[in-house]
């Protein structure tokens, strides 16, 4: 079984998409889509940048979402392959939902422009901030944010891999992890280069704002599951995708688990969709032995 990923926020790069968009009218048409939709030249800013502009979050969001979507219709177009599963990390999972006919494409963008503007609005800049850990599992780092939090807030945010966790929370409060997590054994803690403290309950106002907005979004039948984020179960229930997704902005991202529950379901081959390379870099840790491939340019699609 096949299972489709799409990348989520820090995947970005100018130039992403535009080599399909001038080799193929279909990925061409589906940037003038986003544009259209947004009523911006979101294809001029996936294309030539500038890195600053991309970076920003109302901007990334809806960018990733269109060059993913882009990719996908072009190797369904030139392969024919079609998915048994389809997830996303955070932000891809609206890509994923796209994939599985829940969205129009067209509402996926706008909805996560929304997104992006919500979550960056959530939280002053310089409030919070995030920060990978290294080289210990996930109760040693449930473990010391819940033993340095204090009066403030600090959790895991993203459960990449095996030894690979990333957390969110007040600044001062990601510190003290941080801190605390190199006496515990991790061999590196990092800050992350982020705006907002994704995926932890500072994004609350954000998840109320984007209820607001999911509710008058058309939600169709899904033609594959869709491993959601928020609980790494396969959801089939078009009813469920509102409510996954509103959690899913103060939540932990649980990517690992998600990659074992397709590959306990049978998925051998997971294909990442959009820009970058960090999820087949992920799943390489998690899924030792599946077979992974990319598809973000021309070049990829002679792999397949």
């Amino acid at each position: 079984m096949t299972a489709f990923v799409f990348p989520g926020q820090g995947s970005q790069y100018a130039g992403m998409g535009k080599d399909l968009a001038e080799n193929f009218p279909l990925a061409r048409t589906t940037f003038e889509e986003a544009n259209d939709a947004l009523g911006i030249d979101l294809a001029k800013l996936c294309f030539e940048g500038p890195e600053e502009d991309l970076k920003l979050t109302a901007n990334t969001q809806p960018a990733i979402v269109a060059a993913s979507i882009a990719a996908l219709r072009v190797m369904h177009e030139e392969t024919g392959l079609t998915p048994q599963f389809v997830a996303g990390h955070s932000l891809g999972e609206y890509a994923a939902l796209v994939c599985a006919g829940a969205f129009s494409f067209e509402d996926a963008v706008r909805t996560v422009r929304q997104r992006g503007i919500f979550m960056q609005d959530a939280v002053p800049v310089g409030i919070g901030t995030m920060a990978a850990i290294i080289g210990l599992d996930s109760q040693v780092v449930d473990a010391v944010c819940k033993e340095v939090a204090e009066d403030e807030i600090v959790a895991p945010a993203n459960y990449n891999s095996p030894g690979q966790i990333v957390i969110a929370g007040h600044v001062a409060a990601v510190q003290r992890a941080m801190d605390l997590a190199k006496e515990r054994g991790a061999k590196r803690a990092l800050p992350l280069p982020v705006s907002a403290p994704f995926h932890c309950l500072l994004m609350q106002p954000a998840a109320n704002q984007l209820e607001t907005v999911l509710a008058a979004v058309a939600v169709a039948e899904l033609n594959c599951p869709v491993v959601s984020n928020v609980d790494a179960i396969a959801n089939r229930d078009a009813q469920a995708v509102r409510d996954l997704l509103v959690r899913q902005v103060y939540s932990p991202v649980r990517w690992e688990e998600s990659v074992v529950t397709m590959i306990d379901a049978g998925v051998e081959r997971f294909v990442e969709i959009g820009p970058g390379k960090v999820l087949a870099g992920l799943i390489k840790r998690i899924a030792k032995g599946a077979a992974i491939q990319n598809i973000g340019t021309v070049a990829d699609l002679k792999t397949f």
